[in-house]
C-alpha cells in the first residue's frame, strides 16, 4: 500500500515537473540564438584561455602543492602532496597541442615525483586522478603517432604509475575483494581504517588498473580491480540493484540507497567502458543487467531517483548533480532518446540557477537543503559533448555557450575559477579542484572544437579514445584493446536465430565510436537473449543474503550464505622499505596484497520502513568524478 501511494505521489510530481521545466526549455529555445561556426571558434579559443588562466594560476601560485586557492592565490595539499593538479592536467596540455608545457611537465614529474611517502590517500581519488593522469600522459609521450612524443622520454611516468599502484595493492586484501577506501603509501592499511567504502570507490578502478596490467604485462592489477567489481555485483539485490556503501569484510550493505549519482555513478560507467576498452564480455554482461534494472527502477522519465535496493521504494526524489554523466553513458550504449530527454531536464536546472546545485529536490522544485554548492563539476558538460557528437544538434552548442558564460561571470577569480558555495546567491569559495582542468574545460573545448571540424587528438587522432571518469584519455591501441574480443552481447553467446530484439533501431554508437566492424549494438540494451546466464558463463556463485528474522539481527556470528569469488595469482610485490617500528605497528600486517581471496556474506539486516526524505544529507558519501 505504501509503495502504491509512493508511486501515485511520484506520478503527480512528474506531471508538475514536466509542466514546469518544459516551459523553461521552450522559453530557452525561443530566445536562444544558435551558435554559428565563427562563434564556435571564438568560444573554443575562450575556453582555451580559461584553461590557461587556471593552469598558470596554479603553476605561479600553488605548484608543487596539490591544488590552487584561486581567491587568495595560494596553494594547498589536498590528496597526497605530489603536484596533483599538474598530473591531472597533463593530457589536457597534450590535447591543446602545447608541446612545450607538456614536455616540461612530464620531465619535471619524471625527475621529481616519488610515492615512497608517509601519506594515507584515497584509493579511488588516487586511481582516477594520479594513476590515470600518469598513464594517459605516458601513452601520449611515448607514441610517435600522437604527434606529442617526447624524444628524451624513457617511460618514467609508467615506472611511477606501477610503483604507485603496487603501494595501493594492500587495500585489496579483504575477504570480499572490495578494497578499503584508503591506504598509506608507505605502510599499507592502518589497522583502524574504516571497513566501509562506497560502491563507486570499489568499482571504479578497472580502466586504470587494466591499462597498467597490459602495459607492464603484470595481470595482478587487472585481476584485483575486476575482483572488486565481482565482489560488489555478487552482492546485488534481487532487483539487480547495488547500494551506496558496503562493508568490505562482511559484504553487508551499510547504505541501501540505490541510484546513479553520488557514491555509485562511475560503477555503471566503468562496466561499459571496460568492455569497450578491453573487449571483456563479462563487463558487458554485468552492464546489461545493471543498466536494465536502473532504467526499470530508478528512471522516472526524464529524471532519476534513489530507491531502496531491496524493495524499489523511492527514498530520494532528488536530482543529484553527479547523475548528469548518465546521458553521456547512454550515448555510448546506443540508447540516445532517453539521454536527450534527461539532458534537457538536467540542463533546465542549470538555466534556472546558472549552475547545477549538488541536489535539486524534485518534490519541492527547489535546491535540496544543504546541497546548494557547485564545485565546478564537469558531468553535465560531458554529456553535452557526447550528445552533440552523436546528434550534431546545435542546441548543445547553445548549452555550451551558457556553460562558458556562467563560469566566466560567476566563477572566475583572480588566479583561477572558484567553487560556488550557493548557486542561488553565487557565492564563491577559495578552492579549485584539479578536475576542473582535467575534465570541465576539456569537454568544453572538445565541444566547440568538434563544431568547427578542427583536428584534435581525440576526434581525428590515430586512435579511438575512452575517457576515464576523470576525463583522462585511454586509447584503444592493439596493446590495450583486443579487437578480436569485441563482439556484441547477442552475437557472442546467443544463437543467431535466437536474438529477438523487442524493437529494431539503427545503432547510434557506430556513428560515435566505430571501434570494430563486428561491434554492433542493435538491441544491445533492448532485447531478449535466452542464452547462458552470467553465473553459468563465468562459473562463480553469487552471494545472496538470506532474509533474517528480527530476533536474529543481533546474533553474534554472521550467516554465511555462499562463497565469494576466488582470485589466485602468483604475482608478488616488492618488499616495503625499512620503516620505524612504532609507525609500522599502526598498520595491519600485509607483506603481500591479496593473492587468494575467499569469504562470505553476513545476513541482511531487517530494513526499516522507508519514507520520502527531503532534507537529510549523508556527509560520508564519497565524491565520484
Amino acid at each position: 500500500m505504501i509503495l502504491m501511494e509512493s508511486n501515485l505521489r511520484w506520478a503527480l510530481y512528474a506531471i508538475l515537473i514536466s509542466m514546469t521545466f518544459s516551459g523553461l526549455v521552450l522559453e530557452h529555445q525561443v530566445l536562444a540564438e544558435g551558435v554559428k561556426p565563427d562563434e564556435a571558434k571564438q568560444l573554443r579559443d575562450e575556453v582555451r584561455e580559461m584553461f590557461y588562466h587556471a593552469f598558470d594560476g596554479y603553476m605561479n601560485n600553488a605548484f608543487p602543492l596539490d591544488e590552487l586557492k584561486p581567491l587568495s592565490c595560494q596553494g594547498e595539499d589536498t590528496l597526497g602532496g605530489y603536484a596533483l593538479t599538474l598530473i591531472d592536467s597533463l593530457d589536457t596540455l597534450a590535447l591543446l597541442g602545447d608541446r612545450e608545457r607538456f614536455t616540461s611537465s612530464v620531465e619535471w614529474i619524471g625527475k621529481n615525483l616519488q610515492f615512497n611517502i608517509n601519506k594515507t590517500v584515497s584509493v579511488f581519488e588516487t586511481t582516477i586522478r594520479v594513476l590515470g593522469g600518469l598513464l594517459s600522459a605516458h601513452l601520449i609521450a611515448s607514441d610517435y603517432a600522437t604527434g606529442m612524443r617526447i624524444p628524451s622520454y624513457d617511460n618514467e611516468l609508467l615506472v611511477l604509475a606501477e610503483d604507485l599502484t603496487r603501494r595501493m595493492l594492500p587495500a585489496f586484501d579483504t575477504p570480499t575483494g572490495i578494497p578499503y577506501g584508503s591506504v598509506n603509501l608507505m605502510y599499507g592499511v592502518d589497522k583502524h581504517e574504516s571497513k566501509i567504502t562506497s560502491t563507486a570507490g570499489g568499482g571504479t578502478l578497472s580502466l586504470e588498473f587494466g591499462v597498467l596490467s597490459r602495459l607492464t604485462n603484470d595481470p595482478v592489477f587487472e585481476q584485483v580491480a575486476k575482483n572488486a567489481v565481482r565482489g560488489l555485483w555478487a552482492r546485488r539485490s534481487s532487483l539487480d540493484l547495488v547500494g551506496a556503501h558496503i562493508n568490505v569484510f562482511t559484504g553487508e550493505w551499510t547504505q541501501k540507497d540505490a541510484g546513479i549519482g553520488t557514491s555509485i555513478d562511475s560503477f555503471y560507467e566503468y562496466l561499459l567502458k571496460a568492455y569497450i576498452l578491453f573487449g571483456d564480455e563479462e563487463y558487458l554482461y554485468i552492464f546489461q543487467e545493471a543498466y536494465g534494472s536502473a532504467m526499470q527502477y530508478l528512471h522516472k522519465d526524464p529524471w532519476y531517483v534513489e530507491v531502496n535496493m531491496d524493495s524499489g521504494a523511492i527514498v530520494w526524489p532528488v536530482f543529484n548533480s553527479l547523475q548528469a554523466f548518465w546521458p553521456g553513458l547512454q550515448v555510448l550504449a546506443g540508447d540516445v532518446d532517453p539521454a536527450i530527454r534527461t539532458h534537457t531536464a538536467f540542463f533546465s536546472v542549470w538555466k534556472r540557477y546558472g549552475f547545477t546545485p549538488e541536489g535539486f529536490n524534485l518534490a519541492t522544485l527547489s535546491v535540496q537543503y544543504g546541497q546548494k554548492s557547485y564545485p565546478l563539476r564537469p558531468e553535465l558538460i560531458e554529456s553535452t559533448y557526447w550528445l552533440y557528437k552523436a546528434t550534431r544538434d546545435p542546441r548543445y552548442l547553445d548549452a555550451g555557450r551558457d556553460f562558458v558564460a556562467s563560469l566566466q561571470y560567476g566563477a572566475k577569480c583572480p588566479c583561477g575559477y572558484c567553487h560556488i558555495t550557493d548557486v542561488e546567491q553565487h557565492k564563491q569559495e577559495d578552492h579549485l579542484e584539479s578536475f576542473f582542468l582535467a575534465e570541465t574545460v576539456k569537454y568544453l573545448w572538445l565541444l566547440f572544437d568538434l563544431a568547427v571540424n578542427s583536428d584534435n587528438l581525440v576526434d581525428n587522432g590515430p586512435y579511438k579514445y575512452i575517457f576515464s571518469t576523470e576525463g583522462h584519455l585511454l586509447p584503444l591501441t592493439p596493446q590495450i584493446s583486443l579487437a578480436r574480443e569485441h563482439c556484441s552481447y547477442f552475437g557472442g553467446y546467443c544463437p543467431r536465430n535466437a536474438t529477438k530484439p523487442e524493437q529494431e533501431q539503427e545503432s547510434t554508437l557506430s556513428n560515435v565510436y566505430p571501434y570494430h566492424e563486428s561491434f554492433s549494438v542493435t538491441g544491445l540494451i533492448k532485447g531478449l537473449c535466452p542464452g547462458l546466464t552470467h553465473a553459468q558463463k563465468y562459473g562463480f556463485s553469487y552471494v545472496s543474503p538470506e532474509k533474517t528474522e528480527r530476533e536474529d539481527v543481533n546474533r553474534a556470528k554472521p550467516v554465511i550464505t555462499s562463497r565469494s569469488i576466488v582470485l589466485v595469482s602468483d604475482q608478488t610485490v616488492e618488499k616495503r622499505p625499512q620503516v620505524d617500528v612504532e609507525e609500522e605497528e599502526k598498520f595491519t600486517s600485509q607483506p603481500e596484497p591479496i593473492m587468494s581471496i575467499s569469504g562470505g556474506s553476513s545476513s541482511d539486516q531487517t530494513g526499516q520502513e522507508l519514507t520520502l526524505l527531503e532534507s537529510e544529507t549523508d556527509d560520508q558519501r564519497l565524491y565520484s568524478s
